[in-house]
């Protein structure tokens, strides 16, 4: 499966939970077809005290998120779109499917 969404954009989430949520994708994990959103699906993880936690505790982090729940989001009219890419001035660019821009 190809994965058209890249770390740093901004994308919407379609279906689940967090429906309507919007933020940054701070990190793809392409072998699960996953991605890590920031401020979207967090979770509750207990942690152990540790020399990096020394106090221990509940943690709040992000959880990941499929890829196929992510819509990437259009830089000119910030609605969800699909996204595609084409060839411009002899280089391969991705470009947004509502307002053919480049993404």
């Amino acid at each position: 499966m190809k994965i058209k969404i890249k770390s740093g954009d901004t994308v919407r989430v379609i279906a689940g939970d967090h429906k309507g949520s919007e933020g940054k994708v701070v990190r793809i994990f392409r072998d699960k077809n996953k991605a890590i959103v920031e401020g979207v699906n967090t979770v509750s993880k207990h942690e152990k005290p540790s020399a990096k936690n020394p106090q221990g505790g509940i943690i709040e982090k992000e959880a990941p998120i499929h890829i196929s729940n992510l819509s990437l989001i259009d830089p000119k009219s910030g609605e969800a779109t699909r996204v595609g890419y084409e060839m411009r001035e002899g280089k391969k660019v991705r470009i947004a499917k509502k307002s053919n821009e480049v993404v």
